[in-house]
């Protein structure tokens, strides 16, 4: 009986000792949680970090797709080109140095600027202006090389420009009174002509 008194004194003995280590280990197991929390922290940044990545290449894809059209706009611009009515050939033909003073030149040429070929000239061949006949000269030599170098049919020409420019001035002398001399300036004009076919 005594030796089972020991015994059971020893197992209450030990029981109690056996609580204690029972009463660390609750003590024990937060302290392990708290660990087992940083590991779970840690994960959602790296899920965020690999969401932000496909996050990063969808802008850098968008910025292909706008420049594709930009390069087609500047593509479809070229081709409109409605100047191909306004691109008519143009038939020069000019007379320099002729001996007519530039403003009787000029009154004529304002008459026949923008008529029809075969309007203008009979227009001049029957003016009394003498700057007609040579306007009229250079008319029939533009309407010529209208033929010859272009293949144009030259009732079908129009006079888009006419112009006449001042050239070299010839000085003349004549005796006046007093043994005087006055000067007498021969006047010269450069005129010009194109003529283009009419629409």
């Amino acid at each position: 009986m005594a030796d089972e008194k020991k015994n059971t004194e020893k197992d209450q003995a030990k029981k109690p000792a056996a609580k204690k280590p029972a009463a660390k280990k609750p003590a024990a197991k937060p302290a392990a949680k708290k660990p087992a929390a940083k590991p779970a922290a840690k994960k959602p940044a790296a899920k965020e970090t690999a969401a932000k990545k496909p996050a990063a290449r969808k802008p850098a894809a968008k910025p292909k797709a706008e420049t594709k059209p930009k390069a087609k706009a500047p593509a479809k611009k070229a081709p409109a080109k409605p100047k191909e009515p306004a691109e008519r050939p143009i038939v020069n033909a000019s007379a320099r140095f002729v001996r007519v003073a530039p403003r009787k030149a000029r009154l004529v040429a304002d008459q026949v600027r923008g008529l029809p070929l075969e309007d203008a000239l009979p227009l001049l061949r029957f003016s009394t202006r003498g700057a007609a006949q040579n306007i009229r000269k250079l008319l029939e030599s533009a309407a010529a090389n209208a033929e010859t170098n272009h293949d144009l049919v030259a009732d079908d020409l129009l006079i888009k420009d006419i112009h006449v420019d001042e050239g070299p001035t010839l000085r003349r002398y004549r005796p006046r009174a007093l043994g005087r001399a006055t000067r007498i300036n021969k006047r010269t004009s450069h005129i010009a002509v194109a003529l283009t076919p009419e629409d």
